[in-house]
């Protein structure tokens, strides 16, 4: 693999279990999982995100914030977490509430969770459903920016590749689990909690516990011990 995208291909749709969400006692297969990215990316893609477009997510750790960096991914752009370049971001995904109010002209505002009061918002869970379930039209560049933290940009490739390195040190297969309990704003984050466990075709555990610290890997089958992901190669 060399771009995100490769992560979500039609081939890769089954109904082994992708997305735990405990919160909301909801899960995703594959199937659903792939669908549903490309339904956001469809979105997306209408509001004009091509390659090297900036989309400022929120950085709370539920599905809608990890299904919308997949999506932007796929369609080559870059991803920002939390308010910051907000003035130059085509469109931003966050909770409704935290939505900022003030965009320059051009930028779209995506809310979750409930629906906007203003009409010129767009309501996630609405609109998504909507939307084409079919591999939006874009073409990924292995070498193209995808995820900006501060000034540090990252690549598919870097990120592809430092996932890698996660699922051969960590042992990970489709039945390993992986529990997202660290902030989605760091890199580690992504690679390890979102991309790697994607790789493996494991799933990925959004816990409800309010944990903060760590990104756990809990082992399924006959191996029920829980190693702590303590170090990510970027």
């Amino acid at each position: 693999m060399t771009g995100l995208e490769e992560l979500l291909t039609r081939d890769r749709r089954t109904d082994s279990t992708a997305l735990r969400d405990e919160a909301n006692d909801h899960q995703y297969d594959y199937r659903r999982f792939c669908t549903t990215v490309w339904k956001v990316g469809n979105l997306l893609h209408h509001f004009g995100v091509r390659s090297g477009t900036p989309v400022v997510i929120a950085g709370d750790r539920q599905p809608e914030p990890v299904l919308s960096v997949l999506a932007t991914a796929m369609l080559g752009g870059v991803v920002r977490f939390g308010s910051e370049a907000t003035t130059e971001a085509k469109v931003i995904v966050a909770p409704t509430p935290d939505l900022e109010p003030n965009c320059p002209p051009g930028t779209h505002r995506i809310g979750y969770g409930e629906r906007p009061d203003d009409p010129g918002d767009t309501f996630f869970e609405q609109d998504v459903w909507r939307e084409n379930p079919t591999e939006p039209p874009a073409t990924v560049d292995p070498d193209a920016p995808v995820l900006q933290a501060g000034e540090t940009i990252y690549t598919h490739r870097a990120l592809l590749n430092s996932a890698q390195s996660v699922v051969d040190r960590q042992k990970l297969t489709a039945d390993s689990t992986v529990a997202v309990r660290a902030p989605l704003e760091r890199p580690e984050t992504i690679v390890a909690g979102i991309i790697a466990p994607l790789v493996a075709g494991a799933t990925i555990l959004l816990p409800d516990d309010g944990v903060d610290d760590c990104l756990i890997v809990v082992e399924n089958g006959s191996d029920s011990q829980r190693r702590v992901i303590d170090a990510v190669e970027l």
